[in-house]
């Protein structure tokens, strides 16, 4: 076999992992002989299925499908993580497909109204503090710097189109039209797109930052449409598009897929 680093890159980077036939700390020992083979900045590997789960809060607004999907998935083994608490903005009723969901599995559900009173951010930080990454599952606030700071860890972040296009939560004003849409975001966007006749449609999942929308992308998804689709196509397209995506990315992430990289960009194995 060629062990050029190049080779390595390319065809060895994936392999199964038989916990009987392969014990994890000689698996530990053998990776960290061959990274000091090559020269590797880092040698660190992860087996989601043996190796303690990442313990993640969800955050989440009004809008279910991103949400339901990745309980549904962790609820199937699906998804290699320990979900802590959903927190959102919004106040759901009891009696709900997904209040009964967090009820069955005991999933604590912490609804934060905003005011001017209190600091949602605090509240936030105070139910957080012992996890190890955030997901905003279609939460609709924009998170401060500071609240990034304090918090100190990966935050993940599902988007409604393809970035760098169409960055914020108003693609209605970017897009320069008078219409009011006042369902949702992403059912304005899919009204808009689906008015000026578009033949892709996409979603993206990246790092939160100070920039809105500005973080390092993680993946993308596109899906082709056409002029046999109408609106509620669109929307549950752009729907489906926005579940995948999100759950590939943390997948990816999970197994320490991920990787920084210069200007402000990931490499995704």
């Amino acid at each position: 076999m060629d062990f050029s680093p190049v080779c390595w890159f390319y065809k060895c980077n994936e392999f199964v992992f038989d916990p009987i036939k392969w014990q994890r700390k000689q698996m530990n020992e053998d990776l960290l002989d061959l990274s000091k083979m090559f020269n590797a900045v880092k040698s660190l590997v992860r087996v989601p299925s043996v190796d303690p789960k990442y313990k993640i809060a969800l955050l989440a607004s009004k809008q279910d499908h991103c949400l339901v999907d990745l309980l549904h998935a962790w609820q199937d083994g699906k998804l290699p993580v320990q979900i802590s608490s959903v927190i959102s903005n919004h106040d759901r009723v009891g009696n709900t497909h997904v209040m009964r969901f967090l009820e069955r599995h005991e999933i604590p559900y912490h609804y934060l109204s905003k005011s001017k009173e209190k600091n949602v951010e605090d509240e936030i930080l105070g139910l957080v503090e012992d996890t190890d990454f955030l997901v905003l599952a279609r939460y609709m606030q924009v998170l401060s710097g500071n609240f990034l700071k304090r918090y100190g860890k990966d935050v993940i972040n599902i988007h409604h189109g393809l970035l760098p296009s169409f960055k914020g939560g108003n693609p209605s004003r970017q897009a320069g039209s008078v219409f009011q849409f006042p369902n949702s975001v992403l059912s304005f966007l899919c009204f808009y797109a689906f008015e000026v006749g578009v033949k892709l449609i996409g979603a993206t999942t990246h790092f939160v930052t100070e920039e809105l929308d500005g973080g390092p992308i993680i993946e993308q998804m596109v899906e082709r449409v056409s002029h046999k689709d109408n609106l509620l196509s669109f929307i549950q397209k752009s729907e489906n598009l926005e579940k995948q995506c999100l759950m590939k990315a943390i997948k990816s992430y999970c197994e320490l897929r991920v990787l920084p990289y210069q200007h402000n960009r990931t490499v995704v194995f």
